[in-house]
């Protein structure tokens, strides 16, 4: 991980437009980084949170798009193999026009599926302006939540950004077995 004192020194030299790139890439230990860095005086608070939203949100339009286009740039056999033919799409974007919202924020908040379920939302045509809606109304308060955790613990950033990997793995861990369970359920309701 890159230390403090180079983190701040780039800051100093390029403030906000690193903290933005930066932001797209690694939203949440940035977040937590750049939070602190405003308690220490080198950036206002307010502006981190505004930067860190919109890089947030930047970077989910980004796996919205790979989901949108990205099976254009797959062989069909790469495209049989993950199984995206017309019928799958079909119960995406119907799963996506009826639940979109939902499982837009649940992907958000549980941090591990995010990019999964912003490249599903892609993949099955969701409204533009309804995804960035909803991405919105998760955005918010999972930005907050960052920049209110960096603001008051960020000097702790290097535990925080461990913490976030193991509460990450854990989330998804828990989509996994849920999932198992639910197809296990399906499987034994058709037999």
């Amino acid at each position: 991980m890159i230390s403090l004192a180079t983190i701040l020194s780039l800051v100093q030299a390029h403030g906000l437009l690193l903290l933005f790139l930066l932001a797209v890439a690694e939203g949440p230990i940035v977040s937590v980084i750049g939070a602190y860095l405003a308690k220490l005086g080198f950036m206002d608070v307010y502006a981190v949170f505004a930067v860190v939203v919109a890089a947030d949100l930047i970077g989910d339009m980004l796996f919205y798009e790979l989901g949108r286009n990205g099976s254009r740039w797959l062989s069909p056999k790469w495209q049989h193999r993950l199984r995206l033919d017309d019928s799958r799409i079909g119960k995406l974007k119907e799963h996506f026009r009826d639940k979109g919202g939902r499982t837009l924020v649940i992907g958000k908040i549980t941090h591990s599926a995010g990019m999964l379920v912003l490249a599903a939302a892609g993949a099955a045509h969701m409204n533009v302006a309804k995804f960035l809606g909803w991405n919105l109304v998760a955005t918010i308060p999972k930005s907050a939540f960052f920049v209110i955790l960096g603001y008051s613990l960020g000097y702790a950033y290097k535990s925080i950004d461990g913490y976030l990997f193991k509460a990450s793995m854990v989330m998804l861990a828990l989509i996994v077995i849920a999932a198992v369970a639910w197809f296990t359920h399906r499987w034994m309701k058709r037999s």
